[in-house]
């Protein structure tokens, strides 16, 4: 218009907190960061918090603090534990539109905060997306990954949930994860009596209420293994993982009356047959020590009717023979090979399509 001013909306770009809990990281804290700050199309803010580390993590994070404004981070006077620090950064910290909880250890794929927040603002009754998570070992070394058109989906929540319920897995590690943030303070913070399979009762829970949304096509973030990992160390025990996952079901249908009672029937038999595999293989590989007896009573403890379970007929037949000619001769390699295709299968399915 004449003697008008001409003005230009700037679009708002979508806001997304990401919460670095760091406990004796400071050597990969840096590429973490970085891989936070890099990412297009979002504005990104970030909270270190260190839980009282013995090494140099306090250096370190001041140098961040110092080279970006985006970048926050305190320490904590005594250590608080890994589930306290996680709750602290997601319910006490984190405003954005987004929430990302993300291992010091760990790196968000390039691109991922955009192609979440890009399911989130075209679905708004969606509360969590995740992506595909390469494993690796070294920063300086990623993996090669295939890179195909990005494409998403959108699960109804009751839906997502009953295909965890189904398969006993957790198809998330979790750096690949962004949450909705009004949605993670509404369901509130991890368990501390959970702390092997928190994760897992976590992304259940978001699904009770809202959809689950999953991008394909590139991967959500890297997720690093090595030895000093929780994975390896505080966690290893099998039967932690069994006897949590048990219990993350049933307490997800206690908290959710609504739900088919039915699913408790189906996450039972999911995991005690996954006990019993793991009893036979013991019987292939002769390294049989009592575990196997262990196993075998809490796959009854969680399923009593075993005898329909293929895999209890198969820990049957290998009782006939001795350990020792099982591991020498492989007698059963045809039903082992059977059942590790199957499982490759269903890693694929988890890789490219978000499920199992």
């Amino acid at each position: 218009m004449p003697g008008g001013t001409d003005t230009q909306v700037v679009p708002t770009l979508p806001t997304v907190d990401v919460v670095i809990p760091c406990y004796n990281y400071a050597h990969f804290l840096p590429a973490c960061v970085r891989s936070v700050l890099d990412q297009p199309g979002v504005d990104v803010r970030v909270l270190v918090i260190d839980d009282t580390s013995s090494d140099n993590t306090p250096e370190v994070m001041a140098e961040l603090m110092a080279a970006d404004k985006r970048v926050e981070g305190y320490r904590h006077e005594v250590n608080k534990g890994h589930i306290a620090t996680y709750n602290e950064g997601l319910l006490d910290w984190a405003t954005a539109d987004y929430t990302v909880l993300l291992s010091a250890d760990d790196l968000l794929a390039p691109g991922a905060l955009e192609r979440a927040a890009g399911v989130f603002e075209q679905n708004p009754e969606v509360g969590m997306v995740y992506g595909r998570v390469v494993y690796y070992s070294d920063h300086n070394a990623l993996p090669r990954v295939t890179e195909l058109p990005v494409r998403s989906k959108v699960w109804r929540g009751e839906e997502w949930i009953e295909n965890r319920f189904r398969s006993s897995r957790n198809v998330i590690s979790s750096p690949e994860v962004v949450v909705r943030t009004k949605i993670q303070q509404k369901v509130g913070g991890y368990r501390s009596d959970l702390p092997h399979a928190g994760d897992l009762e976590m992304w259940l829970r978001i699904a009770a209420v809202s959809d689950i949304g999953y991008v394909s096509g590139r991967p959500g973030a890297y997720y690093r293994v090595h030895e000093n990992s929780m994975m390896r160390t505080t966690f290893k025990s099998v039967f932690a993982d069994l006897e949590q996952r048990r219990d993350v079901f049933d307490l997800v249908l206690e908290q959710n009356p609504g739900l088919p009672a039915r699913l408790k029937s189906l996450a039972h038999k999911a995991i005690a047959a996954d006990a019993l595999w793991r009893a036979v293989r013991l019987h292939d590989r002769d390294q049989l020590d009592g575990t196997e007896k262990e196993l075998l009573a809490f796959a009854r403890e969680t399923y009593p009717d075993l005898e329909e379970l293929p895999e209890h007929r198969a820990l049957l037949r290998r009782q006939k023979f001795s350990p020792s000619f099982l591991s020498r001769t492989q007698l059963f390699l045809a039903p082992h090979a059977y059942k590790r295709a199957k499982l490759f299968i269903g890693t694929q399915r988890w890789k490219w399509r978000g499920e199992w």
